[in-house]
């Protein structure tokens, strides 16, 4: 898992060093108002890689811990390419992303599946992302975005969280949505 992710950033690093012009293109950070609707923090930095194309790197980190036991830890990382069809940061986007995370989630009262059991394991996958960025002056804008693709989950089910008594070891995969995203950006320039 841990050499998929190495190999990912790597490839990434050689491709922002292949690009000329690079330094001179737009950068951009931003964070995902979403994900701090869930005590989550979160950040990202997009770089411009030409006219029309940028990539988009981002993650998330939740180590909060709750009084009545309630588990919402994780840490997830979302790499992307997109192209921009008329101008970088400027209008719709389309995206290719990947993604790769650890969670230790549950005796969340409010969600059925949860409210008995803690789920603690890895996820990995990728997708395609549709988007649109609405530019607010010179250096601040917004975005929303949708992605839809794989992810592969491997987790055990444990009864309760001091006990460590597990039920099982599963593994699950989905395909649906697997990013969304309404974010605010600030413009480095």
């Amino acid at each position: 898992m841990y050499r998929a992710l190495y190999l990912s950033l790597l490839s990434i690093i050689f491709l922002l060093s292949s690009v000329p012009d690079l330094w001179g293109q737009q950068s951009a950070l931003k964070t995902n108002v979403l994900y701090w609707a869930t005590t989550t923090p979160n950040g990202g930095v997009e770089l411009g890689l030409g006219r029309r194309f940028s990539v988009d790197l981002w993650g998330a980190y939740n180590a909060w811990k709750f009084s009545n036991e309630m588990k919402l830890n994780l840490y997830l990382v979302q790499p992307e390419i997109r192209f921009w069809p008329c101008r970088k940061f400027e209008g719709h986007f389309v995206g290719v992303h990947g993604h790769y995370g650890h969670f230790n989630i549950g005796l969340i009262p409010f969600i059925s599946g949860l409210k008995n059991y803690l789920l603690r394991g890895n996820l990995y996958g990728g997708g395609l992302t549709y988007g649109y960025h609405w530019a607010f002056g010179d250096r601040w804008g917004v975005e929303a975005l949708l992605g839809c693709g794989y992810v592969s989950m491997k987790y055990t089910k444990y009864r309760c969280s001091e006990c460590a008594e597990p039920v099982g070891a599963y593994t699950r995969n989905y395909f649906g949505p697997t990013r969304l995203g309404f974010s605010v950006i600030y413009f480095l320039r």
